[in-house]
């Protein structure tokens, strides 16, 4: 694997980061994780802009012009090869010493890298359980800090679980590392975008594809007991995609099986990807 760090291009095991850099010691950065079919990347200017949406939050500037970030983004695609990638892209605020407030004079560390993605076969469902949202006021900022994260994951994961639901004073949020989506009475509805929940490129593609198909669809808050008589539920990311939510806390979704709806949304986005590796 090529990897891309503070300006070279390199084998993975020869990258380097100092042990005081502050992604290392504070957590201090954030990151994104774009898609590339066939060589075009996944809606790379909403990626781009969310990016720079999550560094002027955390008062970090832009290391990279959008042109500079897409000519890196190309070599690295180019250089790993292979049909299908996922580009892991990170800014840190860069090594200084160790202190709580920002540094001055200090460079910030740049790393990409780039792991193949398998095409998904539809999915025939998968179990989830909620949880209390323990995360911090700042969800809408992809920071590298996931502890909280890392450990609602892991909750799932002990319990035979794909992914947990996250409720913060009663209403759904998203999942530890996704979007969420129910359907009720055969619209499709997603918590609106908040400083608690991270706004999901795929979520805003599924959106606009389903306004675009006439399908019923919206923004909304979803309460825990909706969540819980949804006919559907759904998660989404970038690298899983779609996925359906079958079982919920040990109890079924629905009848049990992926949905109508999903089944339609699903084929939608797979046609999408395609028609952008037709560009290629």
């Amino acid at each position: 694997m090529i990897v891309y760090l503070n300006g070279e291009f390199l084998p993975l095991e020869e990258a380097r980061v100092p042990v005081l850099d502050r992604g290392f010691i504070f957590g201090d950065g954030v990151y994104e994780v774009i898609p590339v079919y066939a060589g075009q990347p996944f809606r790379l200017q909403e990626h781009l802009q969310r990016l720079e949406n999550s560094l002027k939050n955390i008062k970090l500037q832009n290391p990279k012009t959008r042109q500079q970030w897409t000519e890196i983004l190309e070599m690295l695609v180019a250089k790993n090869k292979g049909n299908d990638q996922a580009i892991y892209l990170q800014i840190t605020r860069g090594p200084a010493k160790r202190d709580h407030n920002f540094p001055t004079e200090v460079v910030p560390t740049v790393f990409l890298m780039s792991d193949p993605i398998k095409a998904p076969l539809p999915s025939p469902g998968v179990k989830a359980i909620t949880c209390a949202d323990i995360r911090w006021q700042h969800c809408d900022i992809k920071s590298i800090a996931l502890l909280a994260n890392v450990l609602l994951r892991q909750q799932a994961v002990e319990v035979g679980a794909a992914e947990t639901i996250l409720i913060r004073d009663g209403y759904v949020m998203e999942g530890a590392a996704s979007n969420v989506f129910v359907v009720v009475n055969g619209v499709a509805i997603t918590p609106p975008k908040s400083q608690f929940i991270l706004p999901g490129i795929t979520r805003d593609l599924i959106l606009e594809a389903m306004q675009a198909a006439q399908l019923p669809c919206q923004e909304a808050d979803i309460p825990e007991t909706q969540l819980r008589c949804a006919e559907e539920i759904w998660i989404t990311s970038s690298t899983r995609e779609i996925i359906p939510i079958i079982r919920l806390d040990d109890k079924p979704v629905g009848t049990g099986q992926p949905g109508a709806v999903w089944s339609q949304v699903w084929k939608i986005y797979q046609d999408y990807k395609q028609k952008l590796r037709s560009n290629g």
